[in-house]
């Protein structure tokens, strides 16, 4: 029985240790050298902290194989590890570390000046350059349970005080042992990292890598910013599983380069942190046909994942994607506002319990108690279940429907509608690569954005009035060069909606009938824009 995600690489050792595991732009590393180098690490950090454990670590090294050694040596400390972004202003860096005081910050010598910049309160400093790591130490990892936390990756907060999402080894173990069983992963696959190391997805790719014994490629995000040549990358190095955000996949879809550069190592797909477009998923299916396209549904408060959807049946563009059924030692409950359970059909927030729920919020039990609430059906004993804020329901197949968030469900027109219907609807007309819609409360404006050369404003609403009921129709359109992607590569809605309000008076209010206006605001973002009024769009 494993106790800790170290189980995992003491596993894998006896069979695989030789074998190339991390390999990113510069250096790659086997099974035996991330052990071996991992336990000269972690002993550093035990005699620094005097051999503490379940401490905080913050870790500022930029995303390589010698970053994924600081991890596992943090892990083998018995400590729990915070990966930083070196790209992020000070400012954001200071927002994480005020909510987590660590007890130490890892870094290296080139890095270290901009550290010692930021405020790091009281903690020490460990540079990996003043570490010998060919040294052969034995180390022996403490005693932890498996309730002890792994990792701390912070999520935007609503009031911009960040939110540390702490996370115990038993969550990842239980998800890595779930994600192993459903898509096949072994030591013969080659798996290409997309996520940065402060999101889930990244966790993921490196546990499947070393509970499977595989290879993890570490892709250098600006090879995402360029197609053609991801896709080369693909398939130089004979990648076989990639598990990335919608939108990665979506830029070679809209480039259409697997009509010239067909993906030929690729056997399993994996994707999540954001709806994926049956458009785009099509499309790959089109062009890699013996491949296994998996949807996986989860925010970070639940270990990555708590449902699969491995698509087994065809979708028209148009259509909705499933996330799936719950994976094992997981249950997703369905509940209303009252905190019933909805009927079969009826939409729902999405609630979870099991193993695979976080600890909470580090430093912030009231947001804690607030989401990670007493289930409600269950009167007889204490158990969590997370409310995780996601509208679902059942389909006729008993499979999971996403269908936005509970903040994205709106009141307009005095009907209640999904803005995730309306995206849906907007991915399924030819001709746009990427689609996002928000609601102008002060306005009382559905605001659509598209990426769209060929789709125009006037036919983009026929379109929609074909689809949709009259009140769904947006009333402003906004078409994109490109969309703003926030950290973790998903769309930014939340910059598209500043970028809207702070230009909002190039508009026409609602007693203009309709009012069409080309303003270039910000010419990386934005081509054109025009709004029409509510009755104007009810007419067409």
């Amino acid at each position: 029985m494993k106790t800790s995600v170290i189980d995992f690489l003491t596993h894998i050792l006896k069979r695989h240790s030789n074998k190339v595991a991390f390999v990113d732009e510069d250096s790659s590393l086997t099974f035996l050298e991330l052990h071996l180098q991992s336990n000269v690490i972690a002993n550093a950090i035990s005699t620094t902290l005097q051999a503490q454990t379940q401490k905080s670590i913050f870790v500022y090294l930029p995303k390589s194989t010698l970053c994924v050694t600081a991890l596992i040596a943090v892990a083998k400390s018995g400590n729990f590890y915070t990966p930083a972004d070196i790209h992020f202003p000070l400012e954001k860096i200071n927002a994480i570390l005020n909510v987590l005081k660590p007890a130490l910050v890892i870094t290296d010598s080139k890095h270290i000046e901009k550290i010692k910049n930021a405020d790091i309160h009281n903690a020490k400093i460990l540079s990996l350059d003043s570490i010998d790591l060919t040294q052969d130490i034995a180390y022996t990892m403490p005693k932890i349970p498996d309730t002890a936390p792994l990792y701390c990756l912070f999520t935007s907060g609503s009031t911009g005080v960040p939110k540390g999402v702490l996370i115990a080894h038993r969550s990842m173990i239980k998800f890595i042992q779930a994600m192993k069983k459903e898509y096949k992963i072994t030591h013969n696959d080659n798996i290409a990292n997309q996520a940065p190391f402060i999101f889930d997805v990244s966790a993921a790719d490196m546990y499947n890598t070393i509970a499977a014994g595989a290879c993890m490629y570490i892709v250098k995000k600006s090879l995402f910013a360029f197609p053609l040549r991801l896709v080369e990358f693909l398939n130089h190095h004979k990648i076989t599983f990639i598990y990335w955000v919608p939108s990665a996949l979506g830029a070679i879809a809209n480039a259409d380069i697997l009509s010239r550069v067909p993906c030929e190592s690729l056997k399993t797909i994996c994707f999540g942190g954001e709806a994926m477009p049956n458009k785009t998923l099509n499309y790959w299916r089109k062009y890699c046909k013996g491949a296994v396209f998996g949807n996986i549904y989860g925010p970070t408060e639940v270990t990555v994942a708590c449902a699969f959807y491995t698509a087994n049946r065809e979708f028209a563009d148009s259509d909705s994607l499933p996330i799936g059924t719950p994976i094992e030692n997981c249950e997703v409950l369905l509940l209303d506002d009252k905190h019933n359970a909805v009927k079969n059909g009826e939409i729902g927030e999405i609630c979870v319990k099991g193993t695979c729920l976080a600890l909470g919020y580090y430093g912030d039990f009231t947001k804690t108690e607030s989401v990670f609430v007493q289930n409600p059906l269950n009167t007889f004993w204490q158990e969590r279940i997370y409310k995780t804020g996601d509208l679902g329901y059942l389909n006729e197949f008993g499979e999971l429907m996403y269908c936005g968030r509970k903040d994205s469900q709106i009141k307009h027109l005095g009907y209640r509608i999904e803005l995730g219907e309306i995206e849906s609807a907007m991915y399924g007309i030819e001709g746009i690569k990427n689609a996002c819609v928000i609601y102008d409360e002060m306005a009382r404006k559905i605001v659509a954005f598209m990426d769209s050369k060929n789709v125009g404003e006037t036919e983009l609403i026929k379109i929609l009035a074909n689809k949709l009921a009259h009140y769904m129709l947006p009333n402003a359109v906004f078409t994109l060069g490109r969309f703003p992607l926030n950290d973790n590569g998903k769309i930014d809605r939340k910059a598209l909606k500043a970028m809207y309000m702070a230009n909002n008076t190039a508009g026409g209010g609602v007693n203009n009938p309709f009012v069409v206006s080309t303003y270039i605001f910000n010419p990386t973002f934005i081509t054109t824009f025009s709004f029409a009024s509510d009755r104007k769009r009810s007419a067409s």
